[in-house]
């Protein structure tokens, strides 16, 4: 059996990138929150969704039940571009050790940077 959801006035689905279409039909999104204002984004998990929107929600619902987070962003896992983890990519700093301060004593009194 199979309904089709009518739609509002002015409404138009929303067409899907069928390539980042996992097998029950939305695309995997990752989800970043951060927890108080000041802080960065951590990556929490990943979700699937047909939208942004729901995504958002979702993220909302999901990660920040208990008001741990200030802010959400989700991104699709596709979208996502990651240097691969060859070492050529860093081998440029290696040969540059004063970028590095493993040369300078931290006094105890500073504690942990």
């Amino acid at each position: 059996m199979s309904y089709d959801v009518p739609l509002a006035p002015g409404e138009q689905p929303e067409d899907l990138d069928l390539s980042t279409v996992a097998e029950h039909g939305f695309p995997l999104w990752e989800v970043f929150v951060r927890a108080k204002r000041g802080l960065s984004h951590t990556h929490v998990g990943s979700l699937h969704a047909p939208d942004a929107e729901t995504a958002i929600q979702n993220a909302r619902d999901g990660y920040t039940r208990r008001a741990e987070g200030v802010s959400v962003w989700v991104v699709r896992s596709a979208e996502i571009v990651a240097s691969d983890d060859a070492e050529s990519l860093f081998e440029p700093f290696e040969d540059k050790p004063y970028r590095h301060p493993t040369f300078y004593d931290i006094p105890d009194e500073v504690g942990q940077l």
